[in-house]
């Protein structure tokens, strides 16, 4: 796993800040709108009760038969789920939601999956460093937004059990680091919630001080143009893309980035799944 420039938590005290508020009913202009705000945003009640219900399951069980992260950064009482899409089918319909597309769309305009992970967060597990994700990309700043990230709370995320720590307004900075002035807005929000937020935003996993892991998976889009962080052609076995909808086989990189950057012999890469 490839650590993203960061900055140590030890330096930026920790204050929390009021989350947004959600729009509703949600749209792509408010989205948006809330991301070139403020970098980030998040809509209530984008899974259904019984669609939850499984995912929570299903990813629950992999992340007891995952093991613990290897460094401070993926968290060492932190697990989690790579290679997602060949191991559940519970966010096919996630990660093609018509409304995060439409965002996408607008955002990112030619897009695919690069980093899509479940992640549970153990009892004890202390506060990731602050960091964008986008900085494993070596393009300066300021820049056209790279990333988007698509959180989905499988529980409730509570600052006591590590919800997800955002620095508002950081997408718009060239070449700084968070500060003791910056404040750090923790986003509490439901599960079958989504928090949309910019790669160029500085963000970290907060600490877990309860008793049970905090669940969650976050799909990590990037431009078409770029390299996934995650290699999906060999990651998802061919066999199991050949049965998903075609706009989940794109974006899992069996398409083409304009104008032609993707083909295989010369030749749009959805053939492959079609000898």
């Amino acid at each position: 796993m490839v650590t993203p420039a960061y900055i140590p938590l030890g330096k930026v005290p920790m204050r929390s800040a009021a989350a947004p508020t959600t729009a509703s009913p949600p749209d792509a202009d408010s989205v948006c709108g809330r991301l070139a705000e403020d970098g980030y945003a998040f809509v209530e009640g984008m899974f259904e009760p019984g669609a939850l219900t499984r995912a929570r399951d299903e990813i629950t069980a992999i992340l007891e038969a995952t093991p613990y992260g290897r460094d401070d950064f993926e968290g060492r009482r932190t697990r989690r789920i790579y290679a997602l899409f060949a191991k559940t089918r519970t966010f096919d319909g996630p990660a093609t939601h018509p409304l995060i597309l439409e965002v996408l769309d607008r955002v990112l305009h030619h897009y695919q999956l690069s980093a899509p992970a479940g992640i549970g967060i153990g009892p004890g597990e202390v506060a990731q460093p602050l960091h964008p994700d986008d900085a494993i990309y070596p393009v300066p700043r300021p820049h056209a937004e790279l990333v988007v990230n698509v959180m989905w709370p499988l529980d409730d995320f509570t600052a006591e059990n590590g919800a997800t720590r955002i620095v508002a307004g950081s997408h718009r900075w060239t070449d700084r680091q968070p500060g003791p002035d910056d404040a750090v807005t923790v986003v509490e929000m439901p599960a079958g919630s989504a928090l949309l937020y910019v790669g160029s935003l500085w963000h970290g996993g907060g600490a877990n001080h309860s008793e049970k892991p905090r669940v969650g998976v976050v799909l990590h889009y990037a431009a078409s143009w770029l390299r996934p962080v995650e290699n999906h052609v060999l990651a998802v076995p061919r066999e199991v893309v050949a049965q998903l909808p075609r706009r989940l086989q794109e974006l899992l990189g069996y398409n083409i980035g304009p104008p032609f950057i993707g083909y295989v012999d010369g030749r749009h890469p959805r053939n492959v799944l079609e000898r």
